[in-house]
C-alpha cells in the first residue's frame, strides 16, 4: 500500500531537486528568470490596481448592502474583497505560468532537456515546428485559465460560507491551483515523448495524485508571491521534469522510453 506521507514528500523532493539542478546551471537559471520577471512586473501592476481599487469595486458589486448597518456592511464587503482577490490570484498564478512558459519556451525546453540528460538518456526529440509548439502551448494554457476562472467563481461564492469559507476554501484553492500548475509544469517532458494532450498529463498525474500535489502545491504558493516567482520558476520547471519522469516511470540513468507521436 502506498504511504501517503512518503508520496507527498517525494513530490516536494522533486521541487527541491529542481532547485539543485538549476542552481548548478547559473547561466540557464539567470536566463530562465527573465521571462517570469517580465510577467511578474505585468501581473504585479494588475494586482496593485486591483487592490487599490478593491473597495470601490466591491462596493459596486454589492449595492444591496448600501443601507445595511455599518458593521454588517463592512463585514460583508471585507469578506467579499478577500474572496475576490483570492479567486483572481488563483487565475493569475495559472495565467502567469502559461504566459511565462510561452514567452520563454526555448529556454524552458533547454532546461528540461538538460535535466533529462543528467538524470538519464533524454528521449529523442519529437519533430515539431517551434511556432506550432508555442501555439499549442498557448491554446492549452488558455484552456487551463478558462477552467481556473470557472472554478474560481465557484470558490469565490463558497468563500461566503461561514467558517468553511475561511478555512476549507483556501485549502481547496491551493490544491486546485497546484493541480492545474502541475499540468503545465510537467508538459515539456510529456511533449518530448509525443504525449502532447492535456489528458495524457492528467491521466498520469491521477496515478500519483499525492506526489503531484506534494510537488505542485508548494510551487503554487511560492509562485503566488510577487517576484519570488522569478527565482522559483526556473527551479519549478526543472522540478516538473523530474516529477514527469517519475510519473512516466523513467528510471534514472537509463534511456527514457519513447511512446511515439500521438
Amino acid at each position: 500500500m502506498t504511504n501517503p506521507v512518503r508520496e507527498v514528500l517525494t513530490g516536494a523532493g522533486a521541487l527541491l531537486q529542481g532547485f539543485s539542478l538549476i542552481l548548478r546551471r547559473p547561466k540557464l537559471f539567470v536566463l530562465g528568470a527573465i521571462p517570469p520577471l517580465v510577467t511578474s512586473v505585468l501581473f504585479v501592476v494588475a494586482l496593485v490596481l486591483l487592490i487599490t481599487n478593491a473597495a470601490d469595486l466591491v462596493a459596486w458589486m454589492t449595492p444591496f448592502a448600501d443601507n445595511w448597518d455599518e458593521v454588517w456592511r463592512t463585514t460583508l464587503r471585507v469578506a467579499f474583497g478577500i474572496a475576490l482577490v483570492a479567486g483572481l490570484v488563483l487565475v493569475m498564478v495559472v495565467g502567469f505560468t502559461g504566459i511565462t512558459l510561452a514567452l520563454g519556451f526555448p529556454l524552458y525546453d533547454k532546461i528540461a532537456e538538460d535535466v533529462e540528460e543528467e538524470l538519464g538518456h533524454a528521449p529523442p526529440a519529437v519533430e515539431e515546428p517551434v511556432v506550432s509548439s508555442v501555439l499549442r502551448a498557448i491554446r492549452q494554457s488558455l484552456a487551463l485559465i478558462l477552467v481556473s476562472a470557472l472554478v474560481g467563481i465557484v470558490l469565490f461564492a463558497a468563500g461566503f460560507i461561514p467558517v468553511v469559507g475561511q478555512t476549507v476554501i483556501p485549502v481547496l484553492s491551493a490544491l486546485f491551483g497546484g493541480w492545474i500548475l502541475c499540468v503545465e509544469l510537467v508538459g515539456a517532458a510529456f511533449d518530448r515523448r509525443g504525449l502532447r494532450r492535456l489528458s495524457d498529463r492528467r491521466a498520469h498525474m491521477a496515478h500519483y495524485r499525492l506526489r503531484s500535489l506534494g510537488f505542485s502545491v508548494p510551487a503554487y504558493l511560492l509562485l503566488a508571491i510577487p517576484f519570488v516567482a522569478v527565482l522559483v520558476f526556473p527551479a519549478a520547471t526543472a522540478g516538473g521534469t523530474v516529477l514527469a519522469r517519475q510519473l512516466l516511470g523513467v528510471p534514472a540513468g537509463s534511456p527514457a522510453p519513447s511512446t511515439g507521436n500521438r
